[in-house]
């Protein structure tokens, strides 16, 4: 058998999800106090599982002593067996509410970790894997995951463990205190009410996943939806989302009806099983009594024990389908986390050392898909502190350039160095720290202002945030609003215009000071007199720092130091503004198009 086919088996048998799991309960390594609260756990429960068995052989000298009429001190003697009855019962309560307050931190350190790893795992993911997931349906993975690794823990160890321990004490006890046919009674009705249970589960499952995957779909919907509100409220779609919405909660109806019913079949079943196995026990201890061989209180014990084990028995039932459940969300969790990252640190990368912030393409090539290579063989430098432009057409490359120099991406062929370094030699934390962006559409943090500029630099002081907003041009804005710096920007930003949102990028940019800026086309989306507003705030940024600007309105960036003309992955020339225009090749075709716009304008 492959590797790949054995990973496969256990991903759908759950040992992969046991075992990874495992380590959180049990570390290899150091949390000594984290092993010595499971141990406790289980001695507690131990404990708690021989009081439960023993509390029936109480039960049945109380019956006894009572059946036997007349005898002062028998009568004495079941008073105090029914006081030590009640005794036992609350012991065995108290065994298992003290078992899960030792266990609790255990649990909950398990349940933080695996969320934080999830959580972090997803940021170290490409930007190819975000752009390709919705983020309902990664958020809806997540939630299903922790939960399931929440029910796991407090039910797997708790329940199907003890509660195998707690029937074979009882099949011991009955075997030795009675018969033999007991025990075949008992063990026939646990195997039939166990093989049908994981049976029928089994089939419930894939109905249970069928149902988990119309609900991820219309929540998917429905968040895709709300992101983009005001795109429906344009073309007047609402009732359009409404019934793609509405589709999705259909098929989500159906799926949720099939696992109702399969459900109602098995507590059927589990019940039609149970009962037989009762009838079956009781009517040996009547005929056990009858007889003369038995007492009431052997037949009294007899059924105390038979409905000591039905409960944990029909537990059982839920317990495993919601194991089988918990596997399941856990698994596809545990996929989220075996994603590979398409861009990852080389061992012993070294932090990227800025010295002027030199920006070198040497012979870059680059395809999002391997069919279709954007850039082909592009080479360009941008000396330490110079403004350099690139523009084309759509699709030429120019956007890509920008992804490739913050790393969302690898080059697959030539490389990028900042003063000389690769960036795939260094880190990416040290590369990011260094790049500051500016982007075309800013998104903003469903919080106040100062949330969002303070954003560029973890713990900043008022003072700072107030510096950079005022070098964003930004600050007289916020001043005037009733509630300053404290103003909700709503969802994305929603509550701010296009200029005040991309002003306020550039001040969280301005925060952050990285030695070198990328505006990727920080102004094609807004109005001319914002854009001239935004552009004198950019130019202010580039200050002292190495600017890539990435550009479709030719004119902001005719002031820039050289000005790279992209068309189809290539460069086609190259140049300061007005030599572009005096050589009458690509740049100053375009630069004529966007004049005779505007002018028509």
């Amino acid at each position: 058998m492959t590797d790949s086919s054995i990973q496969d088996s256990e991903r759908r048998s759950g040992w992969r999800t046991l075992r990874k799991v495992s380590p959180y309960l049990w570390p290899r390594e150091g949390y000594g106090w984290v092993k010595r609260r499971v141990v406790i756990a289980l001695a507690l429960l131990m404990c708690s599982k021989l009081i439960a068995v023993y509390t029936p052989i109480l039960y049945k000298g109380a019956v006894d002593a009572l059946a036997k009429d007349g005898v002062p001190s028998l009568a004495l003697g079941a008073v105090g067996l029914t006081v030590a009855y009640g005794v036992a019962r609350l012991m065995n309560v108290g065994f298992q509410q003290l078992r899960d307050v030792v266990f609790a931190p255990v649990g909950q350190r398990a349940l933080r970790r695996l969320a934080l790893e999830t959580f972090r795992h997803i940021h170290r993911l490409s930007m190819r894997y975000h752009i390709t997931r919705k983020t309902g349906g990664l958020s809806r993975i997540i939630e299903r995951g922790v939960k399931g690794v929440d029910f796991l823990l407090r039910f797997l160890i708790f329940s199907i463990g003890p509660l195998i321990v707690e029937l074979a004490l009882v099949a011991i006890i009955l075997t030795v205190m009675f018969d033999v046919w007991y025990l075949v009674i008992v063990a026939g009705t646990i195997a039939l009410y166990v093989w049908f249970t994981f049976a029928v589960t089994e089939w419930r499952v894939k109905l249970r996943k069928e149902m988990n995957d119309q609900d991820t779909d219309a929540n998917q919907k429905a968040i895709d939806s709300l992101l983009n509100f005001e795109t429906v409220k344009y073309f007047g779609a609402e009732e359009r989302e409404a019934g793609r919405y509405d589709s999705a909660m259909r098929a989500y109806e159906a799926a949720a009806l099939k696992t109702s019913y399969s459900l109602a079949f098995l507590n059927f079943g589990q019940s039609f099983l149970i009962t037989g196995g009762l009838v079956g026990v009781m009517v040996l201890a009547a005929i056990g009594v009858q007889a003369g061989t038995l007492t009431v209180g052997d037949f009294v014990m007899v059924n105390a024990y038979m409905i000591q084990i039905t409960v944990p028995l029909n537990f059982l039932g839920t317990v495993y389908r919601e194991i089988r459940q918990s596997l399941v969300d856990m698994g596809e969790m545990f996929d989220l986390l075996e994603q590979p990252e398409e861009v990852s640190d080389k061992p012993g990368a070294a932090e990227l050392q800025v010295n002027g912030g030199e920006i070198v393409l040497d012979e870059v090539r680059f395809g999002y898909d391997p069919e279709r290579e954007i850039l082909k063989g592009v080479s360009l430098t941008a000396e330490a502190g110079q403004t350099v432009a690139i523009v084309g057409a759509t699709g030429s490359g120019k956007s890509t350039i920008g992804r490739l120099l913050f790393r969302f991406y690898d080059v697959t062929g030539g490389a990028m160095r900042i003063d000389g370094q690769d960036l795939r030699d260094v880190t990416q934390s040290s590369l990011h720290a260094a790049v500051g962006v500016v982007p075309q559409d800013t998104v903003l943090f469903n919080d106040t202002i100062r949330y969002n500029i303070a954003y560029g630099q973890d713990g900043a002081t008022q003072e700072q945030i107030e510096e950079a907003a005022r070098a964003a041009q930004i600050h007289e804005f916020i001043a005037a609003l009733p509630e300053g710096y404290d103003t909700p920007v709503g969802e994305r930003g929603l509550k701010l215009s296009g200029g005040e949102k991309q002003r306020v990028g550039i001040a969280r940019t301005l925060l952050k000071n990285p030695p070198i800026l990328l505006l990727d086309e920080a102004t094609s989306a807004l109005d001319t007199d914002t854009e001239q507003e935004i552009k004198d705030a950019l130019a202010r940024a580039g200050q002292g720092r190495t600017v890539i600007t990435i550009a479709h309105r030719l004119s902001t960036i005719a002031e820039a130091d050289r000005i790279v003309v992209l068309e189809k992955g290539e460069i086609a020339e190259q140049g300061r503004h007005e030599d572009l225009l005096a050589s009458g090749g690509r740049y100053a075709y375009l630069w004529q198009l966007q004049q005779a716009d505007q002018d028509a304008a």
